[in-house]
């Protein structure tokens, strides 16, 4: 059973991803990425895809031309946990 972060621990590690927004309602994280073009856009969600099947912990998001707009939360936990902490630090590390 996955866990969902404590008070503390959430604050902690959205301290380390700055670009990434807390959604107090659902208990979530979400970022938009830009880029160039549309083909930008779908080579990244192509390689945060892959990311997310290894880790076997899939995103919600969508896609309009040259943006993408990602928010995780785990459903299991019932709000944030530390499987989209992980994964918010994995996609971030692809576009750093």
């Amino acid at each position: 059973m996955v866990e969902r972060l404590s008070e503390l621990d959430r604050d902690e590690a959205l301290d380390d991803l700055p670009d990434w927004d807390w959604d107090e309602g659902r208990d979530a994280i979400s970022r938009r990425f830009v880029f160039a073009d549309f083909s930008e856009a779908f080579g990244f969600m192509t390689r945060v895809a892959l990311l997310a099947e290894k880790a076997d912990h899939h995103p919600e998001w969508s896609n309009v031309w040259n943006r993408v707009d990602i928010v995780l939360t785990t459903h299991d936990a019932g709000g944030l946990s530390a499987r989209d902490i992980a994964m918010a630090e994995a996609i971030d590390a692809l576009v750093e």
